[in-house]
């Protein structure tokens, strides 16, 4: 008889756990509390165009990749690719970085005065990226992990922290070290946090390309449905658990018995769940305030689809974002698609994602430094408009929304950790010690890892559970 699992969670951590277990022969059911699958990847409609939420970049392909070849070698049927039907399109440049009148791609363009540097650096760190694909897929408790893990560590030295590696590479210009050091609020934490690792991702998302499905990001979330749905996978959506239990989960529509349970929630949420809630953490991840916007028109023709607006002062935004208050300027991500450009979109549309303190609290356009942020943004990227005069319409998410979602504050990558479990030696891990019926999946055990960990993460916990209960 096929062993009968619970994930709890329909965002791309359950959804790709969800694929593999049910093609691996297990009865697979995932609830989900929500109408709609993806988690924070959410498609939304303004004024009638499409714009998808969450995560807005593909990085590290060969990750999912790897994915599709683990979900065909686990039994017969179609293959992943064909259910996926997922196409990646190549951006031009990783983003457009503007930071105290420098304006800069990645990467950098021959003629930029910090050209010689950034070739240097990117020729050092590129050769990393399949380390470091090896590494997000391989499980860090096999021998696998060695090769990958002693690559990247003999590159850094002493220096394993993004801050202090970046602190002694004096050879690159202090804005451009700024600027590849502002790569770790993508985990939502200040460099000192994170392990020196993020200082090498704008070098290999510069040479392995940066990539958005066509049709937009929560096509991945549409393709992993798909995969799991063709495998056998049940998803109850509007049913989200109301508490979990030995082997076991509830939900206001009924109870469900497993063999075992994977929870692709936050790590508090589930505690709560588990009625044993712990105290709130004080070290949080940022939240975000983004404004998804129609446009009357297409921006300049030299507007680039990703735009980084870095604040002044980094170390004050870091320093704000870890004492929730509201920093003197943010860093504003601008997605900008313009008409017919990966969404099949009539119109026009920006993403303005606002770093913000996880303070829980509404926010909104009409707050004063939202509308300065929003239009500082524009005034950086030379953009001769009021933000009012260029949006027909828009709406916010904001910290209040992402607590929704069960993260204090709307940490969108919830309590912030020492830099060391930042990688591998993560926690919570895939496995509980406590209670060996329960699995981990998803943003809580990588968080700000963004696509390629997550989805590697779920390769590494479900060759896990495969192996344990078959």
């Amino acid at each position: 008889m096929s062993r009968r699992v619970i994930i709890i969670g329909a965002g791309l951590g359950g959804l790709a756990t969800s694929a593999l277990l049910a093609k691996a022969g297990f009865d697979v059911t995932v609830l989900e509390k929500n109408d709609w699958v993806g988690g924070k990847s959410r498609r939304i409609s303004v004024s009638g165009q499409r714009i998808d939420t969450g995560p807005s970049l593909v990085t590290f392909p060969q990750v999912l990749e790897r994915f599709f070849d683990r979900y065909d070698s686990l039994g017969p049927g179609v293959p992943a690719r064909e259910i996926a039907a997922l196409n990646l399109e190549r951006l031009p440049e990783v983003g457009r970085y503007f930071y105290r009148g420098h304006v800069t791609d990645i990467p950098v363009a021959p003629n930029h005065p910090w050209a010689e540097a950034w070739a240097a650096f990117q020729s050092e760190h590129a050769t990393l990226g399949p380390a470091i694909t090896d590494l997000l897929t391989t499980d860090p408790l096999g021998a696998g992990v060695m090769a990958p893990a002693g690559k990247l560590v003999s590159s850094y030295g002493r220096h394993l922290s993004t801050k202090a590696y970046l602190d002694h590479r004096l050879d690159l210009p202090e804005p451009l070290r700024d600027i590849i050091a502002i790569h770790t609020l993508n985990a939502g934490v200040a460099p000192e946090q994170t392990l020196a690792l993020y200082a090498t991702m704008p070098a290999v998302m510069a040479d392995e390309g940066v990539f958005v499905p066509t049709g937009g990001v929560w096509e991945i979330a549409n393709s992993l449905h798909r995969l799991a749905e063709a495998a056998g996978a049940q998803f109850r959506l509007s049913e989200g658990a109301t508490a979990v239990s030995k082997k076991s989960v509830t939900t206001e529509q009924g109870h469900y018995e497993a063999d075992f349970v994977v929870s692709a929630l936050d790590a508090g949420v589930l505690e709560r769940l588990m009625g044993h809630p712990r105290p709130d953490p004080k070290n949080l991840s940022c939240s975000g305030v983004a404004v998804f916007a129609a446009l009357k028109e297409d921006l300049p023709d030299d507007t680039v689809t990703h735009s980084v607006v870095l604040p002044d002062e980094p170390d004050e935004l870091f320093d704000s974002v870890l004492n929730r208050r509201i920093p003197q300027q943010t860093m504003a991500f601008v997605n900008y698609y313009k008409t017919g450009h990966i969404y099949p979109n009539d119109k026009a549309t920006a993403a303005f994602l606002l770093t913000a303190p996880a303070n829980g609290e509404s926010a909104g356009v009409a707050d004063d430094w939202v509308s300065s942020e929003l239009q500082r943004s524009l005034d950086v990227m030379g953009i001769d408009a009021k933000w009012s005069d260029i949006v027909e319409d828009y709406t916010t998410l904001h910290p209040e929304y992402f607590e929704s979602f069960g993260a204090v504050g709307g940490a969108l990558y919830g309590a912030g950790r020492p830099w060391w479990q930042s990688g591998p030696f993560h926690s919570p891990g895939y496995h509980s010690l406590r209670h060996r019926w329960l699995w981990r999946v998803g943003a809580s055990v990588h968080p700000g890892g963004g696509i390629p960990a997550v989805l590697g993460g779920s390769l590494i916990a479900g060759n896990r559970m495969v192996s344990h209960y078959s």
